[in-house]
């Protein structure tokens, strides 16, 4: 969504993806006091309302880093989205914040193994699934059949015009940046619950992964991006459990966004757009 309506890529993303599972660290203990932990309504307490921290902390670096620089360079952009990427990271690593050291992540969800003839598949990876699903159908909701997702679509497409129309577009933008860090919010927590721990540096992979699933579908179009992150996984997850392919696993993600880039830059369900100069 940030690349569609601003043109650049929030390489902070997966860093408030880490945030999102920090705050549910955090929060579990306060919500267990209220309500019982693992159950169904004490998690949706946790996740909410760090979607809620992270879609404040989302709009405050966009107000505080990226507003300024609307009107520089693409190039200036990117330099300090990396820069604020390295900020969010090295800054929690201090002691006095959260500390280098890994964390267990508390347990939200019961989980039970089901099976379905030979196949055994956990309920925490249903849940994963089902929560993806239904935030993805929320989202095409918001930006397709909402009147802040046509302004979103209005801003994307020319900010100038959208303006003369009366379209607030700092406002716009910022509850872009909100509901994008609220999304990597949920995707932290649900990232969190099948890993060993949870620290500072966490968000690194998946935010590559993230770059490359989008790149893959077509960056900027949100059914590529579901799509592109679903054949990156499958791809994966086949070749972690390949003999002889096991090791190579990391790197099959860079050669598919070499590839890519190749023979098809505006990915599988990208256009291509000629740019006038």
């Amino acid at each position: 969504m940030v690349y569609g309506v601003l043109r650049f890529i929030n390489f902070a993303h997966s860093d408030v993806l880490m945030l999102g599972a920090f705050s549910a660290y955090f929060l579990a203990p306060a919500v267990e006091k209220i309500l019982p932990l693992p159950s169904i309504a004490g998690a949706l307490i946790v996740v909410l309302l760090s979607a809620m921290i992270c879609a404040g902390i989302g709009m405050l670096i966009e107000f505080l880093a990226y507003r300024p620089l609307r009107s520089r360079p693409k190039l200036t952009v990117l330099i300090t989205a990396i820069g604020v990427s390295l900020f969010i990271e090295f800054t929690c690593q201090h002691p006095a914040v959260l500390g280098a050291d890994t964390k267990p992540f508390p347990k939200l969800l019961t989980e039970n193994d089901l099976h379905f003839g030979g196949l055994v598949i956990g309920s925490n990876d249903l849940v994963i699934v089902g929560t993806t699903l239904v935030l993805l159908a929320s989202l095409w909701f918001v930006v397709q059949r909402t009147k802040i997702g046509t302004a979103m679509r209005a801003v994307s497409f020319n900010q100038q015009a959208a303006a003369l129309m009366g379209i607030n577009i700092n406002r716009i933008i910022s509850f872009t940046f909100g509901l994008g860090s609220a999304l990597a919010a949920v995707a932290g927590i649900l990232y969190a619950i099948k890993a060993p721990g949870i620290d500072p540096l966490m968000g690194v992979q998946p935010g590559l992964r993230a770059f490359v699933a989008a790149v893959l579908g077509g960056i900027g179009n949100l059914p590529g991006a579901a799509l592109g992150g679903l054949i990156l996984g499958l791809v994966e997850t086949y070749a972690g459990g390949t003999p002889g392919l096991s090791n190579y696993r990391d790197g099959i993600a860079f050669a598919i966004l070499i590839l890519i880039l190749l023979f098809k830059p505006a990915g599988l369900l990208g256009k291509a757009t000629v740019e006038k100069v």
